[in-house]
């Protein structure tokens, strides 16, 4: 389930729902402390990709692989999406 908010960052951002469903397929989980867990693609959500598609795909989707949405731990909703600048600080 996305939020409003969550689908106008995705349509501003430049992010296909496609990719929102490939985050909660592959993605790692890291909380943020602050009641949401960032769901992001690390090198092992890209080889189990790699394992399950094919490397083709995989390569086709590598604009968006710098991609993460942030879910709230409660309900499960998409509060935003975006890409990553920068390294995220896991606690």
């Amino acid at each position: 389930m996305q939020t409003n908010h969550s689908r106008i960052r995705a349509q501003q951002r430049g992010i296909p729902p496609l990719i929102d469903q490939i985050l909660d397929a592959y993605g790692q989980e890291s909380y943020d402390g602050h009641g949401g867990a960032v769901i992001y693609l690390d090198k092992s959500s890209l080889r189990r990709m790699e394992k399950d598609m094919g490397r083709e795909p995989v390569r086709r989707l590598s604009t968006w692989h710098d991609a993460y949405n942030v879910k709230n731990t409660l309900d499960g909703s998409t509060i935003t999406v975006g890409h990553r600048t920068e390294r995220l600080r896991r606690r």
